[in-house]
């Protein structure tokens, strides 16, 4: 039988009861499938439930052939190595064993003596040049992630889960992730916001809150089919809100008929120019009349209204928020960062950062560019005042702020609304809700606790109350923005930031970011320091 996953009417509820996939009716093959949708709404929960980890709440799912999953985060012990993530712990210690001449005969003939090179191989393909017997807390987040999809096509499973396969990979391991899919030939879900990765899918599926769609070819047939979409439920809601305006216009001019009619009717029964009898049958056929007429308009006007707030529900779930931002007037020559001979580490003798000198004047737009590992984040760090430099220094002009990847200038015990209100005290409450609403946290959804978030929604959220407020800080400091953001939000960011009148310090190894955004310049960690 061929490999397949099949979920037929399935669905899956929190547990305190609120419902996040409904009634989904979908099919995966051998073919490279990638699942978008907006933060929130059950993607990698999906991926939990095909492999088994969640059971639905109803519905069923049947999963023809074997799989491996990877996590957008690798967890690891100190004691665990590469070997650990391939399963081959044991195998790898009885190989060093042969080799030191003190493995038993019987041990000898269970030996698997190309292991170790098929292991190397696998993670030359994800461009990860180390050993099994590596440490993983050797390793960066990156290229723990790279090692992980290294051992699961070593294990060669039918199918491949990989959420957010590119998360805090720099700009050679994309690469060397996207090459590899491009040459995988067994089945792939993928949960993704990389463009670039979406683009060499077979299949996009779409989750939203009204359930799961298909669409045949990569993530650019999708977006041509999605703005289609887009201005055909623009049109369809043109249309209801028509149709209802000219039913209530039509149900106006005939009360006002009849109440001209009725008038007349009661002036000539006070003149008595016309017989009881006929007065009152005329009467009886004028309201049966005038009944039935009210209630064919008001059967109208509801199917024009249903028709408009399905439209509305199609347009919610098909047009992401925006991103307006008031100007901060930051003057051209303004001078807004210095960095002098600076260096810094978490150990003086052995300084990450080296004599590092430059400057940010005016609305500039500078990316921090280099491979894992070379600093980039330490370099916001140190700043925006988190780290001191071990030398030289750094002076910042204008106000600021910082979207690190934890969003730590949220406080996680309290709501969005009162992150909101403490960072902007001058907002009275009507200011709070409309600037959240912009941002999709809409009534009680602005009274979540930040706690309960996903990565997306936080970073949503910080932005909200940031950029929400009515004066926004001259310098916007990101470290890896899109890593959590769906690609909606992501569009809609860019499109903000565009706007933007002040200055930009972006880490980023997302390059259909940093080019929608406009960056003016690039400092290359490696090329820069002394």
């Amino acid at each position: 039988m061929p490999a397949s996953i099949t979920l037929s009417r399935l669905s899956w509820a929190t547990p305190d009861g609120r419902v996040l996939l409904s009634d989904l009716d979908l099919s995966f093959g051998p073919e490279r499938a990638g699942l978008v949708g907006r933060n929130g709404v059950g993607k990698t929960t999906l991926l939990r439930l095909i492999a088994g980890e969640v059971r639905p709440s109803s519905g069923s799912l049947t999963v023809n052939g074997s799989f491996g999953i990877l996590r957008q985060s690798v967890q690891t012990s100190p004691a665990q190595t590469i070997a650990s993530l391939f399963g081959a712990t044991e195998a790898l210690s009885l190989l060093r064993r042969a080799e030191s001449g003190k493995a038993t005969a019987e041990q000898l003939a269970d030996a698997d003596w190309t292991l170790e090179a098929r292991m190397v191989s696998a993670l030359s393909q994800v461009g990860l040049d180390a050993r099994p017997d590596t440490s993983l807390a050797t390793l960066s987040g990156g290229q723990a992630t790279r090692a992980g999809l290294a051992a699961l096509v070593f294990a060669e499973p039918d199918f491949l889960l990989l959420d957010e396969p590119t998360n805090d990979l720099d700009r050679e391991g994309r690469a060397a992730v996207i090459d590899l899919l491009g040459r995988w030939r067994g089945g792939a879900v993928v949960v993704s916001h990389d463009r670039e990765l979406l683009d060499t899918m077979d299949a996009i599926v779409e989750l939203t809150s009204l359930g799961a769609t298909r669409y045949g070819g990569n993530w650019s047939r999708y977006r041509e089919r999605k703005a289609l979409e887009l201005a055909a439920a623009r049109h369809d809601l043109a249309d209801a809100e028509k149709r209802v305006a000219e039913i209530d216009r039509k149900t106006q001019a005939v009360a006002e008929r009849k109440a001209r009619k009725d008038g007349a009717g009661q002036r000539k029964r006070a003149k008595g120019d016309m017989p009881r009898i006929l007065m009152n049958a005329r009467k009886d056929r004028s309201e049966d009349t005038g009944g039935e007429n009210a209630r064919l308009a008001e059967r109208r006007r509801v199917q024009a209204l249903d028709a408009a707030a399905s439209a509305r529900e199609r347009i919610e779930v098909l047009q992401p928020f925006s991103v307006v931002l008031p100007p901060t007037h930051l003057p051209a020559g303004r001078t807004v960062l210095t960095v002098e001979a600076a260096s810094a580490g978490y150990a003086p003798e052995r300084p990450i950062l080296r004599d590092l000198s430059f400057s940010i004047v005016g609305p500039e737009r500078v990316a921090v560019v280099g491979p894992n590992g070379s600093g980039k984040t330490m370099l916001l760090a140190l700043v925006t005042g988190g780290l001191q430099p071990l030398s030289g220094s750094v002076r910042i002009f204008t106000d600021f702020a910082l979207f690190d990847q934890r969003v730590s200038l949220l406080d996680p015990k309290t709501s969005i609304r009162d992150n909101f209100r403490r960072i902007n005290p001058t907002a009275d409450e009507n200011a709070c809700r409309a600037a959240l609403a912009r941002f999709m946290f809409r009534a009680d959804a602005a009274l979540q606790l930040v706690s309960t978030l996903s990565g997306g929604q936080v970073l949503r959220a910080g932005l909200a109350c940031v950029l929400g407020g009515l004066q926004p800080p001259a310098l916007l400091i990101l470290d890896e923005p899109t890593n959590h953001l769906d690609i909606d939000s992501i569009e809609a960011v860019e499109a903000g930031l565009r706007a933007f009148d002040g200055a930009l310090l972006i880490v980023s190894h997302d390059e259909a970011f940093l080019e929608a955004v406009g960056i003016t310049r690039r400092l290359d960690l490696a090329s820069l320091q002394g």
